[in-house]
């Protein structure tokens, strides 16, 4: 018997777990059922864990690792996943799972450069500014945002629809050098054919969105989308009403309309990465 595929390291934890889960119970030789039974599971109720469609407890995890005879596999993994989302803040995991499994982010940034398009140093500058942080929750922080890029190395990357305000570029986040370093990881970015860059000049004089950037997740399989509100408040960003996410996609729209064409925003990004070093 052939051993499954390994899976794609880039892909959401639940479905990372669950495609080890499964690999380790056919290479042992176990049916669905032969595990679910010592495990006081129902089949569907693994069977949905092992498609990335419901999260594994601890002690599945311990369970599975004794029956299937892997050792502490199962269970390191489920704790190294675990710690990776702690490092990100209370409010915005909810929308974390949203945002790997998301088959494309419809993305407005009026004010900085989207996490997922953001330097080390970049996020760092940001993230450091924050009142009390330590050095090292720093740089936990600074991780746990990179590793959230890991969806533009998938397999099948999520097709992301980006539009950032040209203050965005004129804005002084940290020194020249490293904004130069950003806006050419843009560029870098933008030649991504699943990433489309655009940026709305001043001179549209466009005043659609200015109050707050938002991002809205197309999901797969059908699934409802759902959206991410950026905001002060450390509740409620994430929505999934239909009127709400509705309004959120149409006013993606109205700003793209606005936008410079993506060739014409790689210029603007590459003429303002040469401003910051002169």
């Amino acid at each position: 018997m052939h051993a499954p595929s390994e899976p794609d390291p880039y892909e959401s934890p639940r479905i990372q777990f669950g495609t080890e889960l499964r690999k380790f119970r056919l290479l042992a030789g176990f049916t669905q059922q032969k595990l679910c039974i010592p495990l006081h599971i129902s089949i569907s109720h693994l069977s949905m864990i092992e498609n990335g469609h419901r999260a594994p407890t601890l002690e599945l995890a311990r369970g599975a690792d004794h029956l299937l005879n892997t050792g502490s596999a199962l269970t390191a993994l489920l704790d190294r996943l675990n710690r990776a989302a702690t490092q990100l803040p209370l409010w915005f995991r909810p929308w974390l799972e949203f945002e790997r499994e998301a088959e494309a982010l419809r993305i407005w940034g009026p004010l900085l450069v989207h996490g997922l398009l953001q330097t080390e140093d970049y996020a760092r500058a940001i993230l450091s500014r924050e009142p009390d942080v330590t050095v090292e929750q720093v740089e936990e922080r600074v991780a746990a945002r990179m590793d959230r890029q890991n969806i533009l190395k998938r397999l099948t990357p999520t097709m992301l629809w980006i539009v950032l305000d040209e203050g965005v570029l004129h804005r002084p986040i940290a020194s020249p050098e490293v904004m130069k370093g950003q806006f050419e990881h843009l560029l870098e970015v933008g030649e991504n054919l699943r990433v489309s860059l655009q940026i709305i000049p001043y001179k549209a004089c466009s005043a659609v969105g200015l109050l707050g950037g938002f991002v809205v997740a197309e999901m797969p399989r059908s699934a409802a989308p759902v959206a991410y509100i950026d905001s002060q408040s450390t509740e409620d960003r994430v929505t999934d009403r239909p009127e709400e996410v509705k309004g959120l996609a149409f006013k993606h729209d109205v700003i793209r309309a606005d936008a410079l064409s993506r060739h014409e925003s790689l210029g603007m990004i590459k003429e303002m990465a040469r401003r910051w070093t002169t």
